[in-house]
């Protein structure tokens, strides 16, 4: 059965791999990305690879929650369902250290747009076909300094990204047990990836970005992952294993959770 799915910065590395992989299989496609010429470009390609017309997509950049919020609305208004949402976008290196507001890029991009983007979309996941929510977290996971969150201090790229991804894991963990209907899994897709992300960041790669394109076709579509939820998949170890320990910690989850809606408030 064809599935609609919506994959978050997806005009690059494993995102862009991943939606031909699921092009592929006859699914509806949603991309996304900040720059419209270059979405517009990728979704030709796909188009062209797959042999899938089926290719459409929504343009924000997610270092503007406003612009999440307007994204959220024009899929709400053209989207009848979505049975699942790839929050994959994310950012290590960036020529500039926060966003408008005075928020690290790190953590508005990798944890408060698919935060505010999932929460405005979950009435149109709850009419999808047992629909599935993945969220891009990473072997690099850090303890949440408040300080940080909040963009009083910066802490630096290595270190705000770690907390980034924790607070998304943590996040995860804890819409699984309010989302009956949704079953959400957080993934680290593959330590350094060859992707442009991990080359700026590190200059180097252990993997080829297909391990990670691979690992959310199967999280996405997969009868083996249905019903499971709440769940970490490692993909360094191809299995799913234990977070970081704030992850299990509901008092850390509160205090993240509360935080987290008086900033986006």
């Amino acid at each position: 059965m064809s599935k609609n799915i919506l994959i978050t910065g997806s005009t690059d590395g494993i995102g862009k791999l991943a939606a031909i992989k699921l092009a592929k299989e006859e699914h509806t496609i949603f991309v996304h990305g900040r720059n419209k010429e270059k979405l517009e470009k990728v979704i030709e390609e796909i188009k062209t690879a797959s042999k899938n017309e089926n290719i459409s997509g929504f343009v924000a950049d997610f270092s503007d929650l406003k612009a999440v919020q307007q994204m959220a609305l024009e899929i709400k208004e053209s989207i009848g369902k979505i049975d699942v949402l790839i929050n994959n976008a994310g950012v290590f290196k960036s020529s500039k250290t926060n966003n408008e507001a005075g928020f690290d890029l790190r953590f508005v991009v990798n944890y408060f747009a698919p935060y505010v983007l999932t929460n405005e979309l979950i009435s149109v996941l709850e009419k999808g076909e047992n629909p599935r929510l993945i969220n891009l977290s990473s072997a690099a996971q850090s303890p949440v300094n408040y300080d940080a969150l909040n963009g009083k201090i910066d802490l630096g790229e290595q270190m705000t990204y770690a907390q980034s991804k924790l607070a998304l894991t943590m996040w995860s963990f804890d819409l699984a047990k309010k989302l009956k209907n949704i079953n959400v899994i957080a993934v680290n897709p593959g330590s350094l990836l060859n992707t442009r992300m991990v080359q700026e960041a590190y200059g180097r790669f252990w993997s080829s970005a297909d391990k990670g394109a691979n690992i959310l076709y199967e999280l996405a579509i997969s009868e083996k992952h249905e019903g499971i939820t709440g769940k970490y998949f490692d993909n360094d170890n191809g299995a799913y294993g234990n977070a970081h320990p704030s992850a299990y910690d509901e008092k850390a989850i509160s205090k993240l959770i509360e935080a987290t809606e008086k900033i986006i408030a």
